[in-house]
């Protein structure tokens, strides 16, 4: 099917545009694109200095040339560095005696008219450090700007992340899914590994959604309980499925938390957890092996499959199934299930895309300055990566009726 053209935005040549390009070349001897940057410059400087003379005449109320019997006038003006598209510059501002005018197209201690807040929010966004940030601005638009400013302009972000944080949650998600992405942050002078877990659920309209994102290095069953308490508290009441890796502590904190929730183990770390000990000449074999054991019709099939692949590789590798076997009780839960529900719960495909973004962060970033500059970043990047999250869960209307039934009253009809 051929691609619908989006329509081309063309700007209208009115004859007042034409006289203002044609005055405009008169003024200014205009022989390059660098030339018209600087035109451009000169011009803003003046329109900025009129409209704020226009203000000191509404604030004192009477235009310059008039005579007014008034203890407030004019004071001549005050000479300000700002930041503009078209580079650094400075503007004249009108001052009055009492010091009382506070004019609102540039206002005061406003160092940039540029809306190059957002602009650098967006860098950081895609994960680019404080002093690329600094760097880049400075060659596009050929001021410079300090790390520390960077840093205090996405610092305005850091109230907006908390109320993220609390905001309210569904009161039932169907699907919850726990990972971990591992980064490196400076404390104190002192280098130290953190790990962000990403709390992500699917709620029962069948849409992806980031709940939490919380970074700590201690994992334990009173963290997990304070991690699931919060998520009680922003209004959640039951969760169906928690999909995670072997997290210290999860299991006894789910128990406490939610005691109805299905722990289902992540069969795609249990599988990669595997895999990275075997030597790629037996790689391919083993993962096709091991898809007999997770892809199997139900429970007794799936054990029969395990001790295969057991019995077949223990000579080679002689501890590779053993987690298998420790975890059985977490990895089952999923043969009760049809191969759509499957798909859902150990592909962890919506989760997976996710965290394919947070790793570029990583190698854009070999050690983030504190945690507070690491959360920033993972908001960002998960705005950055969630924006296109409108669509449901394929089969979602197959696999909620499946849901309904196996844990029948559970959900909303």
């Amino acid at each position: 099917m051929a691609r619908e053209k989006k329509p081309v935005h063309r700007v209208q040549m009115t004859e007042g545009k034409r006289n203002i390009i044609h005055q405009l070349l008169e003024e200014y001897d205009i022989q390059s694109a660098e030339d018209i940057q600087d035109a451009l410059k000169d011009l803003l400087g003046g329109t900025i200095k009129e409209m704020m003379e226009a203000e000191m005449d509404e604030h004192l109320g009477y235009e310059k040339s008039e005579r007014y019997n008034s203890d407030d006038y004019r004071n001549g003006y005050k000479r300000k560095r700002v930041n503009s598209r078209y580079g650094s510059m400075e503007i004249e501002v009108p001052q009055d005696r009492k010091s009382t005018f506070e004019p609102q197209v540039v206002k005061k201690r406003q160092k940039d008219i540029s809306d190059i807040d957002q602009k650098i929010i967006s860098m950081y966004a895609k994960g680019m450090t404080t002093r690329q940030i600094s760097e880049t601005i400075e060659d596009i638009y050929g001021f410079e700007t300090s790390e520390g400013f960077i840093s205090d302009v996405t610092d305005k972000l850091l109230p907006q992340i908390e109320d993220w944080q609390n905001r309210p949650l569904d009161e039932i998600y169907p699907i919850l899914y726990i990972d971990a992405i591992h980064y490196s942050v400076r404390d104190n002078g002192i280098i130290r590994k953190l790990a962000a877990y990403v709390i992500l659920g699917i709620n029962t309209e069948g849409k992806k959604e980031v709940l939490t994102i919380q970074v700590g290095d201690n994992e334990s069953s009173k963290y997990w309980l304070s991690v699931l308490n919060e998520l009680k508290n922003r209004g959640v009441k039951d969760i169906l499925i928690l999909c995670a890796d072997g997290l210290t502590g999860i299991k006894e904190a789910i128990s406490v938390a939610f005691p109805k929730i299905e722990y289902q183990r992540c069969i795609v770390h249990q599988v990669r957890n595997k895999l990275k000990y075997v030597p790629d000449k037996d790689r391919k074999a083993f993962a096709t092996d091991l898809k007999t054991i997770y892809q199997a019709s139900d429970e007794e099939k799936a054990r029969q499959a395990l001790d295969r692949v057991t019995e077949k590789w223990t000579s080679k590798y002689p501890n590779s199934m053993k987690r298998w076997y420790d975890n059985w009780d977490a990895i089952t839960p999923i043969f009760k299930f049809s191969v759509d529900v499957r798909k859902v719960i150990y592909t962890t495909n919506a989760i997976e895309s996710l965290n394919s973004t947070y790793r570029k962060l990583n190698r854009q970033r070999s050690v983030f300055p504190s945690d507070t500059a690491l959360l920033k970043a993972l908001y960002l990047a998960t705005f950055e990566a969630t924006k296109k999250w409108t669509t449901t869960i394929r089969n979602w209307g197959q696999i909620y009726g499946e849901l309904s039934i196996m844990y029948e009253g559970r959900l909303p009809e």
